[in-house]
């Protein structure tokens, strides 16, 4: 019986795949471009279908999430999709390799750093957390990293930049920082590593010194593509968000007197910085859903550093993510960690109030 030959599958050409990706990046760039550009165009064609008269409560409050809606999904989108190309140069593994050893103060500076090219999510940001306390890295350091990564991070300080300036969006990134560093070193100084979960103390003290291993170099093309995996995976998951905090925007903007957010938020009221934080802290979302509001309240005559101060507790010390702590942190440790960074925010809110 004659036999058969089975000719495996050629392989698939480099260079055709890394052309390929880079076409698709080229056409997504100049449909996001041309899209972004006719943004007022497409709320007002869109409002002029609508009965409602330009200039009432209503009709600015639409306009307003009709423009915006749109507008934070596709900043949201372009920031997303470059900062999953560039978290490919930052795995996990290699994240750990770099903390691990460090001593407090260089290591809280190099973790609130490494935090700003990690998921904005701070409930993302736990499993890292946990990862690093089991490779032995001190305590402290890990929590400039959980501080920093839902707080400061790339997707906060890119809508920042284009929504406000570049003033605005580096003032956020200097004082975020330094309230990632500071509560960390303040809570490494503290010694609480009694305070951890027994078996989470057991697993970081048997952290063995072997070195991590760091994955192979990429492609173009894989990089380009996981940016691509990056956007379904963020921005599929955290639209609902976006959509409520441009929602209660538009509210705010067609509908609250410039007056009456002035006397609520303005500069003028010494309490509103806390009770900022107070209404903050119980509340659960991210950058991206929480800067349309942000954006709503500025434009209605609030003070930056009260608006900065809502937005760095919502996003800092979400109720999720002290429940999700709680599996690996007692909760006196939880109610430290929440004091030392909710006074950091509080000093972050006073100080853009009396400078600006």
């Amino acid at each position: 019986m004659a036999s058969t030959t089975i000719t495996p599958n050629p392989a698939p050409n480099p260079t055709f795949a890394s052309r390929a990706a880079w076409a698709w990046t080229l056409a997504f760039l100049a449909a996001w471009i041309a899209l972004y550009a006719s943004l007022t165009l497409i709320a007002d064609a869109a409002l002029s279908l609508l009965p409602l008269e330009r200039g009432t409560h209503l009709a600015e409050a639409v306009h307003f999430f009709i423009y915006d809606t749109p507008k934070v999904l596709l900043l949201l989108t372009l920031i997303v999709f470059a900062m999953g190309v560039v978290q490919t140069f930052f795995s996990p593994e290699r994240t750990r390799a770099l903390l691990a050893g460090k001593r407090e103060g260089v290591g809280n500076v190099m973790s609130a750093s490494l935090g700003i090219v990690t998921p904005f999510c701070s409930c993302s940001a736990v499993p890292l957390f946990m990862g690093f306390l089991m490779a032995g890295v001190p305590l402290g350091v890990t929590f400039s990293f959980l501080i920093s990564a839902p707080m400061v991070n790339e997707i906060a300080l890119g809508l920042l930049f284009a929504l406000f300036g570049w003033k605005v969006a580096a003032l956020y990134l200097i004082l975020g920082l330094t309230v990632a560093i500071f509560a960390g070193w303040v809570i490494g100084r503290l010694k609480l590593e009694h305070l951890l979960e027994d078996w989470v103390r057991e697993m970081a003290q048997a952290a063995n010194a072997k070195e991590t291993e760091v994955p192979e170099g990429m492609s173009w093309a894989e990089r380009l593509a996981a940016g691509k995996h990056h956007v379904k995976e963020i921005v599929g998951k955290v639209w609902p968000y976006i959509i409520v905090g441009i929602a209660a925007g538009a509210l705010i903007h067609g509908y609250v007197p410039e007056d009456f957010m002035a006397s609520i938020m303005g500069p003028g009221a010494w309490w509103s910085v806390p009770a900022a934080v107070l209404i903050g802290v119980p509340m659960y979302t991210n950058a991206a859903g929480i800067i349309p509001v942000v954006e709503a309240l500025l434009a209605k005559g609030a003070a930056l550093g009260t608006v900065l101060a809502f937005m760095m507790s919502v996003i800092a010390l979400s109720l999720p993510e002290m429940i999700i702590l709680r599996k690996v942190l007692k909760v006196k440790l939880i109610a430290i960690f929440a004091g030392v960074v909710a006074s950091g925010i509080l000093l972050v809110g006073f100080v853009f109030n009396a400078v600006l």
